[in-house]
């Protein structure tokens, strides 16, 4: 399946979802929280990977991330970025970063 099919079967199942446009490469899932709809889920890392691949530095892509990206809230069903952390990243058993 193509990303693009995956953005489209999460609209098809929930209209109501919001993307992040021009990065339905990095849509990871959907995040829930209790009392609250639905949102579209973003691997933060592949968003900024995708940026420096059209030409931002990581300083740049930060920034405009930062700025443009989760500073543009567009009401509460705004997707949420998540940076993936893995247990081999940490030093300890928790599976939390240090």
């Amino acid at each position: 399946m193509s990303e693009m099919d995956l953005r489209d079967i999460l609209a098809e199942d929930d209209p109501e979802l919001l993307f992040a446009d021009g990065f339905d490469d990095a849509i990871i899932g959907i995040t829930y929280r209790f009392g609250q709809e639905p949102v579209v889920l973003y691997d933060r890392g592949l968003v900024l990977e995708s940026m420096m691949a059209d030409g931002m530095t990581y300083e740049e892509a930060i920034e405009f991330f930062e700025f443009n990206i989760i500073g543009s809230w567009v009401g509460e069903r705004t997707p949420a970025f998540a940076d993936l952390i893995s247990k081999s990243e940490n030093d300890d058993d928790n599976g939390r970063p240090d």
